[in-house]
């Protein structure tokens, strides 16, 4: 679905992605994981075209993007759907109007398919008949839901998690890892990229995890892939050690 070939970024002297080429399979979740600075973010907005590179190639759905202008652009971010890191929700608005402003922003959909839409992804994320409700009367959890069914409404071909369950307790960063792996089950052609440090969620729920050292992949594999590497980096990151060859600012 996603590919980067020899994909390089500098903000002033400092080199963030470095000659970077990495795959995302179609219809999968994978995790980009690493420490803090090593261009996660950096990639992220690299895939959703808000950054340019300054060598190499990336191409998505096969298309390369790499030189689309602005219209271009606009016209392809419509394959996206986004969840961020604090819901993003608009207080003003209530639930059902949160979740319909893609579909009002982005297409001609009548007003009746578009609600009905609206309901079927409040459903699909767990929460039923509660468009009326405003995001000041949400918990944390039922926030993150409702932020996620905006994201899926008008059907992306990708969808992107950025740090899902930061600052979640663990009983709520369960139920949105679990919500993950649904969402992939059931939208068997969507693929999933999550962003997170979160390291029990990426080994319970990623099909594919690509680990950033350095502007670089320092590992890409399945979970038991991880479990089982002897690269000293990748083991002193998953031990939480500062001990070893990973350098801390």
């Amino acid at each position: 679905m996603i590919k980067f070939s020899g994909v390089t970024k500098t903000f002033g002297t400092h080199t963030v992605l470095d000659n970077l080429n990495l795959v995302i399979p179609k219809g999968q979740v994978t995790f980009i994981i690493g420490k803090s600075g090593e261009g996660k973010s950096v990639t992220i907005k690299h895939i959703m075209g808000l950054l340019k590179p300054d060598a190499g190639r990336i191409v998505v759905d096969g298309e390369d993007i790499t030189d689309f202008d602005i219209e271009q652009l606009r016209k392809y971010r419509r394959k996206f759907g986004m969840l961020f890191q604090h819901a993003a929700l608009f207080d003003s608005l209530t639930v059902g109007e949160n979740v319909i402003f893609p579909l009002r922003e982005h297409t001609k959909m009548p007003l009746p398919e578009m609600l009905k839409r609206v309901e079927e992804v409040l459903v699909q994320v767990g929460l039923p008949n509660i468009q009326h409700k405003f995001s000041t009367e949400l918990s944390t959890g039922e926030k993150k839901r409702v932020g996620l069914a905006r994201a899926l409404v008008a059907r992306p071909v990708v969808i992107l998690y950025d740090e899902p369950t930061t600052g979640m307790d663990p009983l709520v960063s369960e139920m949105i890892d679990e919500l993950i792996v649904q969402l992939s089950k059931e939208e068997k052609e969507m693929t999933s990229v999550v962003i997170s440090h979160d390291l029990k969620a990426a080994m319970a729920t990623a099909e594919n995890i690509i680990f950033l050292y350095k502007g670089r992949i320092a590992l890409t594999g399945t979970p038991a892939d991880f479990k089982t590497s002897k690269d000293p980096v990748v083991r002193q990151f998953f031990a939480g050690k500062v001990e070893g060859p990973m350098e801390f600012l």
